[in-house]
């Protein structure tokens, strides 16, 4: 009987630690299938130093407790594993780890990047005919991994989006007539402007905020931009814009692009919303705000979706029953069954077909003039912010899982450094 790895990889979300429950508990009840269940402190970095956490060794209130509890509980990493060809040393490394330790199933809850991780493991156990099952875990805030309806994470984030661009725009309409005219709230989104639609939700009726939302998938344009800022504020006393940190010019260029690179190779991004921000006042001399929601919006569990509590903690469950069914090289998705009522079930996708591959707002999903979202956006989008999942609260705070987090002693004599 096999041990299994778990890792969390990349930026953590307030569900992330529901897809950890969900396939420890599922473990513990096929304990005649699969053994131990170890964590990597800190992702793959865990695996590759031999810094693994035993589950076994926590108490069935802690483990449940992560369905509530946000960031990673195990610690995450953002680190690629280069391609097997320029080092595969690294890959090497990896299955002597679950060689020493008995582990023959590896558990990557991650995004893109991610699942072309495990993907790759599961190519190099092959070559090393090294009887290893891989499953893919989806998670990511931005919504944009292929083959999948939704993804865990992003339904919480984007409830918390719509929420805060609400409140605020109330806030800001109060005080329009003698104080801010713009607002600018800057939200997570590099590629994909699912985030900024998100905060569309926000607006039921015609002068409803958000005014105005900029996506990746738009070029920006600063006059149409401008223009429908002095609209906004003639016509409605004061402008919301929501902006995605990915807002790119005419030139491909990001509007905040800081010029330096991220752990997997991306352009850091400086700030967009005071760009925006400034760019209004430059124009017209209106007074504004920005804030960039930032950490906030990604871990904001005790305002979570319950479908997207739900839907986190499926996936972990249905990556652990993927594994002792013999299913290899997949990863659980979301598939949608209808809208209205919101039904859904769980399928899979291989992991070669979602690797790398990018899903981005679809056209159709953005107003024809590029600043806003359609109905039929909508009708995507307000299933997956539904419901509330409260966590327990003590003394007016959440009390969240606190986990021992023993080590798994290790077995290798030759250390490895990251």
């Amino acid at each position: 009987m096999k041990n299994a790895f778990y890792a969390q990889s990349g930026g953590v979300t307030a569900v992330i630690n529901a897809s950890a429950c969900g396939l420890i508990e599922t473990a513990r009840r096929h304990r005649d299938k699969i053994g131990k269940v170890y964590a990597g402190r800190h992702g793959i970095i865990g695996a590759l130093t031999e810094d693994m956490i035993d589950t076994s060794k926590e108490s069935r209130a802690a483990i449940s407790a992560l369905r509530y509890t946000p960031g990673g509980a195990f610690g995450s990493a953002r680190y690629k594993l280069a391609g097997i060809d320029k080092n595969r040393a690294q890959y090497e490394r990896l299955i002597d780890i679950f060689r020493a330790h008995d582990i023959g199933y590896f558990f990557y809850n991650g995004g893109n990047d991610s699942m072309d991780t495990a993907q790759k493991v599961s190519e190099i156990a092959v070559q090393m005919a090294v009887p290893l099952t891989c499953i893919g875990i989806p998670k990511t805030v931005d919504n944009d991994l292929a083959l999948t309806d939704c993804c865990p994470g992003f339904g919480s984030a984007a409830k918390y989006i719509a929420v805060s661009t609400r409140e605020a725009a109330l806030d800001v309409a109060s005080m329009a007539r003698t104080s801010t005219k713009v607002f600018v709230l800057e939200v997570m989104g590099r590629h994909a402007g699912w985030m900024a639609a998100a905060g569309g939700l926000a607006g039921e009726k015609a002068g409803d905020a958000p005014h105005i939302i900029l996506f990746p998938e738009i070029v920006f344009d600063r006059e149409r931009f401008l223009a429908k800022v002095k609209f906004s504020v003639e016509k409605y006393g004061y402008c919301v814009v929501v902006v995605s940190e990915g807002v790119k010019d005419s030139s491909a260029k990001f509007l905040a692009e800081a010029g330096t690179k991220d752990a997997f190779g991306h352009s850091q991004l400086g700030g967009v919303g005071p760009v925006v921000a400034q760019m209004t006042q430059q124009a017209f001399g209106y007074k504004f705000h920005w804030a960039v929601a930032d950490y906030l919006q990604r871990s904001a569990r005790h305002i979570a979706s319950k479908v997207d509590v739900e839907q986190a903690y499926a996936v972990g469950k249905a990556a652990l029953e993927f594994a002792i069914q013999g299913k290899n090289a997949v990863m659980p998705v979301i598939v949608r069954k209808s809208s209205k009522p919101y039904r859904w079930s769980i399928g899979e996708a291989p992991l070669a077909k979602v690797a790398n591959q990018e899903k981005k707002v679809p056209r159709n999903f953005i107003s024809r003039d590029g600043f806003g979202i359609t109905a039929a956006c909508r009708s995507y989008l307000s299933p997956l912010i539904g419901g509330e999942d409260y966590p327990p609260y003590r003394n007016g705070l959440p009390a969240y899982a606190a986990l021992k987090g023993h080590s798994v002693p290790k077995r290798l004599r030759k250390p490895f450094v990251v």
